[in-house]
């Protein structure tokens, strides 16, 4: 037997899909995350899906772990070391202000104090000619120095080593001789950009990361060799793709968003199947909301992320998906503050000890608990009826905030739940509205365990007329990583006038990053072909931000150069409403995206019936207190004993085993040959 299985964990839950590729089945299961031991969460799911280990050949991890390393601040000891006199390049960041009329804004806290950022002596200029030799001596004394305190990794980021690495790859092999008990990022292996903050975050970044992202990986390792593991493991990226262990352990800055990663490639194979080349992959787990937008088939992608938000965040120079994210999940508390507004987020009460409801000693009221007590949830049916609600319990948390608010307990449920539609409907507008998109042009594609509950909310706030609700949406993100390929991403600052460069000369530094990116394929996941990707990052000259273009396989013919200016022209106005066209333009950046395709799961046709749902699919109604204040008696459905062609219209309940979706009067949902919800609201 052949399996390929993917498991990704999340803040409150950990999933499960895995594909048969002999029978072509698709098996889900899901268990509650366990912090304090993350592979008992992974271990447990392989009983509940009743996989054995030794029949998986292939193993597709996506993980919190880097993440929560840097919210929290749980990483290891860490130095700076980079070109004397620009110690203070971290600590001084951009000194722009993200929101100018916010008066509690604040700067992010660096992971690397002033007092363990040091300097060697060097100087290599933009154009990476050496000004001055690294002075060895003085940096071994450094290293010294350094190994007699409790630091246990090193970034390195010397000035302008994207154009010359030569001296950071010298003193990487000092540290490694002097200090070999410490691990040691050296920012031109990570990437090759120009950009000396935002280099020297991603560096500290990843130097904060790689030992506590390398343990867990030995360990997941071992846990899975006791339970006679032979295959291969990969590990989701935040790009959208999956790489060696081996490379996510010596990069963990790029499997930082890799759970969030898995579910919009789920949505990009989906769309493909169901024939959508615009959409919005929403994504709401137990912890947060999470949105991405999907144009033309493609998902945009950034190498302008900023860890723990945009604002407040540290910025890491690789790419990831643009997604945005809030901290409004399932798991996500209420409060009532100072001045008598109701708050929902961003705090959770994550897996444990969980929402009031699960039983588990929670006592904070949560969204959870909120749609609990408005009828939404069945208290008895939850996974599966594996696990029971406790109305009692989500009753006694919510009652505080109900007597300060002068409402039942009921009514105050139906706040929170207002209030958290419209928080994650503002994350939404986020990558549509306010990048000039207008959201009733797109399908939105909800999964998560929560996202299918609120998506017809979220998406009547926004106008959205249709949603698409996946085959087992809360192991969605899971399933999604076994829709993608590997990648490897690799980047090369070349700033240069667009009309001064040559087709030859972009032909010679493409095929240099191309050849680095087989060699490194072919280390890390041996024969097989190798599909590459091209893209330029442009601007007219003295601009500070780019849009990246995509540029055609080679060789690029004579009259490109004109081409391209007169793409860049079309593109700029396409995303700021003007262009220049008789202003110079200036290419930055090269981009090579490398790929080895891989095989991807298919759904099975479900039995085919009429409008009509079976008499089999139907459950007890419940009542059922809607956002507008109706409280109704509400028919429900049992998703997985619908057919294909079946018609559910609300006021309804569609109930699986990790999740539900609510359709209010006016809506209709029609179930598709692969079993996938297809939802019309009002007047769509």
């Amino acid at each position: 037997m052949a399996i390929r299985l993917a498991i990704d964990i999340g803040g409150t839950f950990t999933d499960l899909a895995a594909h048969n590729t002999e029978t072509g089945k698709l098996i889900f299961a899901k268990s509650p995350t366990t912090p304090h031991e993350l592979t008992d969460a992974i271990v447990d799911c392989f009983g509940r899906a009743m996989v054995d280990v030794a029949d998986i050949d292939l193993f597709i991890h996506g993980t919190t772990v880097g993440i929560n390393t840097i919210i929290e601040r749980k990483g290891p000891a860490t130095a700076l070391i980079t070109t004397r006199g620009f110690r203070d390049v971290y600590e001084m960041g951009r000194r722009n202000r993200p929101e100018i009329y916010d008066l509690l804004f604040h700067r992010p806290r660096p992971l690397v104090p002033r007092d363990r950022v040091y300097e060697v002596t060097e100087r290599v200029d933009a154009g990476g000619q050496v000004l001055i030799p690294l002075v060895e001596d003085k940096a071994v004394d450094t290293l010294r120095a350094i190994g007699r305190t409790d630091i246990v990794s090193i970034a390195v980021c010397l000035l302008h080593s994207y154009a010359n690495p030569t001296h950071e790859r010298q003193l990487g092999r000092l540290i490694e001789r002097e200090l070999p008990e410490v691990s040691v990022s050296v920012s031109s292996d990570i990437h090759r950009e120009y950009r000396e903050y935002e280099r020297t975050s991603t560096a500290v970044i990843n130097a904060y990361l790689r030992p506590v992202v390398g343990k867990y990986l030995d360990r997941l390792e071992e846990r899975l060799g006791t339970l006679s593991f032979a295959g291969r493991t990969l590990i989701m990226q935040s790009s959208g793709g999956v790489m060696s262990l081996r490379a996510a352990a010596t990069q963990p800055v790029r499997i930082i968003e890799s759970g969030p990663a898995g579910g919009v490639a789920g949505t990009l194979w989906l769309c493909s199947a169901l024939g959508y080349a615009d959409a919005i992959a929403f994504d709401m787990g137990g912890t947060t909301a999470k949105a991405c937008l999907i144009q033309g088939g493609r998902a945009t992608v950034t190498s302008d992320y900023h860890v723990g938000g945009r604002v407040t965040g540290h910025p890491a120079q690789v790419p990831f998906l643009d997604i945005i994210e809030i901290g409004a999940g399932g798991g996500s508390t209420a409060r009532v503050d100072s001045v008598g507004a109701l708050k929902v987020g961003p705090d959770s009460a994550g897996a444990v000890p969980g929402p009031a409801c699960y039983g588990h000693g929670g006592t904070e009221p949560t969204v959870t608990d909120a749609n609990l007590l408005v009828g939404k949830l069945d208290p008895l049916g939850f996974l599966g009826g594996e696990m029971q609600l406790d109305v009692a319990s989500a009753e006694h948390a919510l009652t505080p905030i109900a007597r300060r608010l002068d409402l039942d307990a009921r009514q105050a449920a139906n706040g929170i739940l207002r209030i958290a539609n419209a928080m994650m409907a503002q994350a939404v507008s986020k990558v549509t509205v306010e990048r000039g998109y207008d959201p009733r042009d797109f399908v939105m594609f909800a999964y998560g365990g929560a996202g299918p509950m609120h998506a017809t909310a979220v998406a009547r706030e926004l106008g959205i007329r249709r949603v698409v609700i996946p085959r087992a949406p809360a192991e969605f993100s899971a399933l999604g990583m076994l829709t993608t390929d590997i990648r490897y991403d690799y980047a090369r600052t070349y700033p240069v006038i667009t009309w001064s460069t040559s087709p030859d000369s972009l032909d010679a530094l493409y095929a240099e990053i191309e050849s680095a990116a087989r060699e490194e394929l072919a280390r890390d996941v041996g024969g097989h072909e190798v599909f590459t990707v091209r893209s330029a990052d442009m601007r007219y000259l003295g601009q500070f931000h780019t849009l990246s273009l995509a540029m055609p396989d080679g060789p690029l013919d004579g009259d490109f150069v004109s081409r391209l200016e007169a793409r860049f022209h079309a593109a700029h106005d396409a995303a700021y409403g003007h262009s220049a066209p008789n202003e110079r333009t200036e290419i930055i950046s090269l981009r090579v995206a490398a790929f080895v395709h891989m095989a991807k799961p298919e759904f099975t046709s479900i039995p085919r019936g009429d409008a009509t749902p079976p008499r089999s699919a139907t459950r007890p109604a419940r009542v059922v207190l809607w956002e507008d204040g109706n409280e109704t008696t509400t028919p429900v459905y049992q998703r997985e004993m619908l057919l294909a062609g079946n018609e559910v219209a609300g006021p309804a309940m569609i109930q699986e085993m990790a999740s539900v979706v609510p359709l209010a009067r006016g809506e209709r949902a029609t179930v598709d040959e692969l079993g996938n919800l297809h939802i019309v609201l009002g007047g769509g």
